[in-house]
């Protein structure tokens, strides 16, 4: 199955469920959207090892390419006090810890992440409900921070940690070392030349940009280095694939 056949499948089923839907979460109340990401991962991910450059870069745009606006989706506060202070504050308090399969676990302050080199991409963000947005991304690479705190051989999955819960479950991502390493993977700080904006998932959100949107964590408060995603939550590599089936790959 193709990347393009897969969307326009997703489109479809989005549709027969007579419902126009707002949010991804909302694509959870379809059964045979949850069926179809089920059954399509093993094929869409061995379509992208075998014929695919997965450190390729994504397609880059101009400045005159920008969406008017960036649609927020998903959590768009996390509603609890600790983040409304850390936001009262400009997020000065924010700390990103870098835990696990790590020789030197660091942890990080949103101005020490600004400090490091960074990296400005203007990408598009492709929804699994079918839309797409550019928006102009500033952050660091994530590879920076795992050549900082010494990634350990044995490390096979980064976990990306959240400030948001969704049905009383600590919101989670993950991804391989393969998209760790790219050089567009990045901790996003700025969108659009300016601060991320909170419904966007300020201080800091993934960008994983050879992958679907919902990939793209907000509000990141750690990294994990793991050998496996077994004893991560239910084991699927994230919120959306523990509850809804999603594909823990959603190469693009």
């Amino acid at each position: 199955m193709t990347i393009l056949t897969r969307r326009k499948l997703i489109s479809s089923a989005a549709i027969g469920a007579g419902s126009l839907l707002t949010g991804c979460d909302a694509l959870n109340r379809n059964p045979t959207f949850q069926n179809m990401l089920a059954s399509a991962e093993s094929g869409n991910f061995a379509v992208q090892r075998a014929l695919g450059d997965r450190m390729q870069l994504a397609s880059e745009y101009n400045i005159a390419d920008l969406s008017p606006s960036f649609r927020a989706n998903g959590t768009r506060d996390p509603g609890t006090s600790e983040y409304a202070a850390s936001a009262a504050q400009g997020f000065a308090d924010w700390q990103l810890r870098l835990t696990g399969l790590f020789s030197k676990p660091r942890q990080f302050s949103l101005a020490a992440l600004q400090s490091l080199p960074q990296r400005t991409q203007i990408t598009r963000h492709d929804c699994v409900e079918g839309w797409s947005a550019i928006g102009q991304w500033t952050g660091v690479p994530v590879k920076i921070l795992l050549d900082v705190a010494g990634l350990r051989d044995s490390a096979r999955f980064l976990v990306f940690h959240c400030a948001d819960q969704l049905g009383g479950r600590p919101y989670y991502e993950s991804i391989d070392l393969l998209d760790a390493y790219h050089p567009q993977t990045i901790l996003a700080h700025r969108l659009n030349g300016e601060a991320l904006p909170v419904a966007n998932g300020a201080p800091l959100r993934l960008r994983v940009e050879r992958q679907l949107g919902y990939k793209q964590a907000k509000y990141i408060t750690g990294i994990e280095a793991v050998a496996s995603l077994a004893g991560i939550g239910e084991g699927k590599g994230g919120y959306w694939q523990d509850v809804a089936n999603y594909e823990w790959y959603a190469g693009i």
